[in-house]
């Protein structure tokens, strides 16, 4: 954990994919992060996958280093408690993320009223509060109408959750942004971001509305090929399949020279009078002919022939893997990568636990902390954050407020 947010307490209430990869992200560069849930665990405290106990290793993934409070959110005492929590003083506190509904007692206008430069980032599927996922959204933007191949009709779903994900992360920037404000004029305010805006402002930000609005026409399907450059999957001698792009100059030439092929694409060049060496939209336009000559060089040699072949030749590629194959055989990734730590976590496994993606001023990469059992640090909470002396603590424990590990 870095302590560039050493400064922050965030309070979450949230469940799923977005909104608590923000607080992770945030609990990783160093904010206090307390997750409040209720009281047996929310609607995503069992979601897959799971080991073989039912333990979700998804939960503890999402919510490592942070805090956890277990409340019962169906009494009006456990629901005060919660108010209490997300409005609490201090400087580099009232920070709320959230995906809870934007009316209601977690609302922002409630949380105002306990304090007046409280800063409350919610999460939302629709930007009306209509109810939404990542797949649904996908699905109402055209993406996996996009996706597939142009000999199938239907419509192909994704397992990334890509809208979830970008959410998070700009949920994460714009409480910074706000926290920000806040030290400058003392004001807080909502800030809502929509999974829905996300999604399509994203697909403005890459021309993609501007692509239907110019032609009328609907992007058509590509297959594997990568749509505006050359990429696609190719078969090797040995029955190995692997990914090969080229985007750049670089990349391009070094393919042909790694496979041979210099003097066939130039033939090609010359018979459709054009030159593929400077621009990626063209190498696209001829896939039709450039393709046959990559899938036949391709397919004479054997894969361990070819990582030879492309080793220092600019070539960007790489073998199709499971996971299972991709964390075993690529030291990159995790076994010879700084970014991850072998650590226990609450469901009793000891695995390889990534820390926070970037690095910061050059420093060494953070070990990451493991998830906090449900209710883990629910005294700690009260006392230190709410003020709750023993006997008040005892008392919200007897009446079922307040649940520990």
């Amino acid at each position: 954990m870095y302590a560039h947010l050493k400064d922050l307490r965030v309070v979450e209430g949230a469940s799923f994919i977005a909104a608590p990869s923000c607080g992770l992200y945030l609990s990783q560069l160093g904010a206090e992060v307390i997750r409040f849930d209720q009281i047996g665990g929310g609607p995503d405290f069992g979601r897959w996958p799971k080991d073989a106990r039912g333990a979700s290793l998804y939960w503890e993934g999402l919510n490592k280093g942070k805090k956890s409070i277990a409340l019962d959110l169906r009494k009006p005492e456990g629901r005060e408690l919660a108010v209490r929590l997300a409005t609490a003083p201090g400087k580099g506190a009232g920070m709320f993320l959230t995906n809870y509904p934007a009316e209601g007692f977690l609302s922002h206008g409630n949380l105002v009223k306990h304090r007046a430069d409280q800063i409350t980032v919610r999460v939302m599927g629709w930007a009306d509060g209509e109810t939404a996922l990542d797949y649904t959204i996908n699905a109402a933007i055209g993406v996996p109408d996009m996706t597939g191949h142009p000999d199938d009709p239907r419509p192909v779903n994704h397992v990334l959750p890509a809208w979830d994900l970008l959410t998070g992360s700009m949920a994460a920037l714009s409480l910074l942004a706000s926290e920000r404000r806040r030290n400058d004029t003392g004001l807080g305010e909502e800030i809502r971001v929509p999974l829905s805006d996300v999604a399509i402002a994203t697909l403005g930000n890459l021309g993609q509305i501007a692509e239907v609005a110019t032609t009328g026409e609907d992007r058509a399907r590509v297959g594997n090929d990568l749509f505006g450059a050359f990429g696609r999957d190719f078969m090797t001698a040995d029955g190995k399949r692997i990914m090969i792009v080229a985007i750049t100059t670089r990349q391009w030439t070094g393919l042909l020279d790694a496979l041979g092929i210099a003097q066939d694409v130039a033939t090609v060049e010359a018979e459709r009078g054009v030159t593929f060496a400077r621009d990626e939209g063209v190498r696209f336009e001829h896939r039709d002919a450039i393709n046959p000559l990559v899938e036949q060089a391709v397919r004479a040699h054997s894969l361990e022939t070819l990582e030879v072949a492309f080793e220092g030749s600019g070539v960007c590629w790489a073998p199709y893997r499971t996971l299972q194959q991709a964390v075993a055989t690529e030291p990159r990734l995790v076994s010879a990568n700084p970014l991850f730590t072998t650590i226990e976590h609450p469901s009793g496994h000891t695995y390889s636990t990534p820390g926070f993606a970037g690095t910061l001023d050059g420093e060494a990469r953070r070990m990451p902390r493991a998830a906090p059992r449900l209710g883990a640090d629910t005294e700690e909470v009260l006392a230190q954050v709410l003020g709750c002396d023993a006997g008040e603590i005892a008392g919200l424990h007897d009446r079922g407020i307040v649940a520990s590990a």
